[in-house]
């Protein structure tokens, strides 16, 4: 390397940093002044007459933080139970320092409850054991899955979605993936239901955030989510065959418009745009903003629904984007009137009047007026119409907008629009071309854009826009897909007579319902490591479209295969992760277990049989070693205990059951159980240690603590130490060679079971180095 010249440094950057406030030690503090930004919206008029000074006031506040309870609906519950009867409780009536703490609010919008206003400063925290606690339980579920940091705004687009469980999905800008979540959830509200009818195609530009996006989606165990990488303005036409597998081009029943954006309502967790915003951000972004919106409602199905949402306030990005398309689409769009949905969210109607600014501030009303050197920086589609009757044909004012000052939250805006026909453009190919060439030219990627994005273009340069002289609309040529970022791994779907089914479908008694089609492996060659569960429909798209989409990630992780077990009559062993998709189709190698026995499973790691309670006992005694289902199934003559079913993936040994759960799942299903499991920070080292208030000294690094009936888990090192014990007197032993064969290979696997802790995690196309680094709040 060449040497690096010396640089003048600022050797002042960091003196006097005791006196300096903020987050960023050693940096100025950001000012939280923008003149520009003021004026801005101040002649917009988006905030009502008389509100002004508090807009601006909270703008400069800290954003609370929201969490929001994941996981499908009886399991969501009982963490609501959880959260309400211990650790709020424990929060009513506290104080810090002679301070109040504010206890946590529902958000009244949300339903259910399952959405909470959260206004503690990390500060206060710190200072206090309980609520240490109690931050230490939202880290170990957000962990986990069932608990996500989420801005409340961002709640609000899939919530007016009115998702139900048979609706094709399309999230088109999904990434980081707390909606996308939210969407997942709501297509699984029946639990009883492993495969529902519809699907969720997760769609984002950037292939690295694509990865936080499985992450995301992984924690919520379903075979209905595919993450696709994709520009949205130009994401391809897909195919579906029917019944009689005729091919059809693919419309979505809701479409998710989460658009990039400039993130001016952000200013209170992103405090970069206090010195950062001007309005070219808007102007630059306006174009994408309409591409994909267009791009959208072409996918959308007659009948369905497209919400669109951004994170800003501009109506340049939100009202302006939305005018244009309505207006293009000839009527066939409408806007919904939502003001009867959420009810208690404070809401502001659309804009019908607004401006356009430069960055040098130049005011500008209408497009005649913009002089032609900034025409290249101004388009025509970013002024109101000026036909009043078409401006109030289009109903702008049922857009929603929601001001930070009404509800302490971000700022953020909603449109949703309804397709009643197909979009003026499709009409017209369809009547010049053949059926069959229409379907091709409609799959290709630019298709149905054709004459309308031609319009746009021309709209933008300031042209009067208007049809071809003999009507004729004509598609622009394909572009060639362009794939960046990492190659993935093939999905390779298994054919229903292959051999590997058989020892599984034996051992586990599987059900001859059991899709066999819809298992799916990660390789052409070899051993398959791993199998994967999706849905018949997501099957559907994979199979008629793998030449024309990147796929990144889909299918739960059903079966992993552990060598083992060959022995014993299956290579495959199950996995947690896939276990509430495959239960409904085993009929074998089931232990039903009670209260008690699901406590001794999940704070023992490998405990006799005999621990058990005496019917679970008898029915473990029956089965001969390998990989079980330990299900329990809630008691209605229990009040207390849990409501919803707990399957667990559990390994019955030679004279020992353990269950294969990883660490944040087994404190969640504890806490299920009423049992309360915290963690403390060493001071020393800094590693995680699992203590108890009834010990003094810190137990060491793997240990639970649980405080109830269940007592600690064992040191895991003697368990180890004794089992090696073992394994030698046997080799010195003098029994006959079978014995001794069958019982010196049950105590490798013993050792081998008790050092494998937590259930190996699939490093499925490097999720995981990209997993890590997810941060759980969703930017928008």
């Amino acid at each position: 390397m060449g040497r690096r010249k010396n640089r003048p440094r600022n050797r002042d950057r960091n003196a006097n940093t005791d006196n300096k406030p903020g987050w960023g030690a050693g940096y100025q503090e950001i000012i939280k002044e923008n003149k520009l930004y003021e004026e801005y919206y101040q002649r917009q008029k988006i905030v009502p007459e008389g509100e002004w000074d508090q807009f601006m006031a909270i703008m400069r506040e800290a954003l609370p933080a929201t969490i929001r309870i994941t996981g499908y609906k009886s399991h969501a519950e009982e963490i609501l139970h959880c959260l309400k009867t211990k650790y709020f409780q424990e929060l009513q009536d506290l104080e810090v320092d002679g301070q109040k703490i504010e206890a946590p609010q529902p958000l009244s919008w949300y339903p259910g409850e399952l959405a909470w206003h959260i206004n503690i400063s990390r500060k206060m925290l710190r200072k206090s054991p309980v609520l240490q606690k109690f931050h230490q339980f939202l880290v170990s579920e957000t962990e986990s899955g069932n608990i996500s940091r989420q801005e409340a705004v961002s709640m609000i687009p899939p919530l007016l979605l009115d998702i139900k469980a048979h609706h094709k999905i399309l999230d088109m800008c999904a990434a980081p993936g707390s909606k996308t979540a939210q969407l997942i959830e709501m297509l699984h509200s029946d639990m009883n239901v492993a495969f529902p009818e519809g699907f969720v195609i997760a769609n984002d530009v950037d292939n690295k955030r694509c990865y936080l996006l499985v992450h995301q989606s992984k924690r919520l165990h379903s075979p209905c989510i595919m993450v696709v990488n994709h520009d949205a303005s130009n994401i391809p036409g897909l195919q579906m065959a029917d019944a009689d597998g005729q091919r059809n081009i693919l419309f979505y029943d809701r479409i998710l418009c989460d658009v990039p954006c400039s993130g001016d309502a952000t200013l209170r967790k992103n405090i970069d745009v206090w010195k950062k915003w001007t309005t070219s951000n808007s102007l630059q972004l306006h174009g994408l903003q309409q591409r994909i919106a267009i791009r959208g409602v072409e996918q959308l199905a007659v009948g369905g629904r497209m919400v669109y949402s951004t994170c800003s306030l501009n109506p340049i990005e939100n009202e302006a984007v939305i005018a244009t398309i309505l207006g293009k689409s000839e009527g066939i769009l409408e806007l919904i009137d939502v003001s009867s949905e959420l009810p208690g969210l404070k809401r502001m109607p659309g804009l019908t009047s607004w401006k356009v600014m430069t960055r040098e501030g130049h005011w500008y009303a209408e497009w005649s007026e913009v002089p032609e050197n900034k025409q290249t920086q101004i388009r025509p589609t970013m002024f109101p119409i000026n036909d009043p009757e078409k401006l109030k044909a289009m109903n702008l004012e049922r857009c929603i907008r929601v001001l930070p000052h009404h509800q302490n939250t971000g700022g953020f805006f909603v449109a949703v629009l309804e397709k009643k026909a197909p979009m003026p453009w499709n009409k017209c190919e369809s009547k010049l071309r053949h059926k069959g060439v229409v379907a091709d030219s409609l799959i290709k990627g630019t298709d149905e854009k054709s004459a309308e994005i031609e319009e746009i273009k021309k709209n933008e340069e300031g042209e009067e826009t208007s049809a071809s002289k003999d009507g004729i609309c004509c598609p622009p040529p394909p572009k060639k897909m362009k794939l960046f970022g990492f190659k993935e791994d093939p999905f390779v779907f298994l054919s229903e007579d292959d051999p590997i089914f058989l020892p599984i479908q034996k051992f586990y008694q599987l059900d001859p319902s059991f899709p066999k089609s819809n298992v799916l492996t990660r390789t052409h060659e070899g051993k398959k490591r791993h199998l994967y569960m999706v849905s018949k429909e997501l099957r559907n798209v994979l199979l008629h479209n793998s030449e024309r989409m990147k796929v990144i990630n889909m299918g739960i992780k059903v079966l992993s295969r552990n060598n083992d077990g060959e022995e014993f009559g299956c290579a495959f062993r199950l996995a947690q992760e896939g276990i509430y998709t495959l239960n409904p189709y085993i009929n074998e190698r089931i232990i039903k277990i009670c209260i008690e026995d699901v406590m001794v499973l999940l704070t023992q790691e490998n405990p006799f049989i005999g621990k058990l309670t005496s019917e679970p006992q008898k029915q473990a005694k029956k089965l001969s070693m390998g990989s079980v289902v330990l299900k329990y199934e809630p008691d209605p003559s229990n009040i207390e205990g849990p409501k919803c079913p707990i399957v667990l993936c559990g390994w019955r040994g030679k004279n020992s059951i353990r269950a294969f759960v990883a660490r944040n799942e087994r404190f969640h299903y504890l806490r299920m159980l009423g049992v309360e499991v915290f963690r403390d920070k060493s001071k020393d080292d800094g590693s995680d240690s699992v203590t108890t208030e009834k010990t003094e000294e810190p137990m060491e690094e793997g240990d639970l603590n649980v405080q109830g009936d269940a007592g600690h888990l064992k040191d895991n090192s003697e368990i180890v130490q004794r089992s090696k014990e073992k394994y030698a007197e046997i080799l010195g032993s003098t029994e006959e060679p079978e014995e001794h064969q069958e019982v010196v290979q049950h105590v490798k696997m013993e050792i081998n079971n008790i050092k494998r802790i937590q259930e190996p995690v699939e490093s499925c196309s490097k999720i995981e180095s990209f997993g890590a680094e997810v941060a759980h709040s969703d930017a928008n």
